[in-house]
């Protein structure tokens, strides 16, 4: 019987350890997970909104569907572009910051 007793004793006996170290290893991949995902998604929305307003009637564009176009009117939300087929409306949201217009492309716009 004691020795069943010493037995769950010790089972039951916790680990020594510092208390705090699993607040660390949270901040740690707290800290790891900023630096990696949340800066640089923050740093991507800014140079886009930056983009977007730095926008001017004549500039060559892409949307973010592919549609290629020059900027013939600007309000605050909307932009109307002129495609081969005629003029589109489009959100300025969906004016893609990171797609170039190629040399072939302002030839044929212009």
């Amino acid at each position: 019987m004691t020795n069943l007793l010493t037995i769950l004793l010790q089972a039951e006996a916790a680990p020594e350890g510092n208390p705090y170290q699993f607040l660390i290893l949270l901040g740690g991949m707290f800290i790891i997970m900023y630096f990696f995902m949340l800066r640089p998604q923050m740093k991507r929305q800014k140079e886009a909104k930056k983009f977007r307003e730095s926008l001017s009637k004549g500039d060559k564009i892409v949307t973010i569907g592919g549609v290629h176009g020059k900027i013939v009117e600007m309000n605050e939300k909307t932009v109307i572009i002129s495609i081969e087929q005629g003029k589109m409306r489009v959100e300025r949201s969906a004016i893609s910051p990171n797609q170039t217009v190629s040399e072939q492309d302002m030839q044929q716009n212009s």
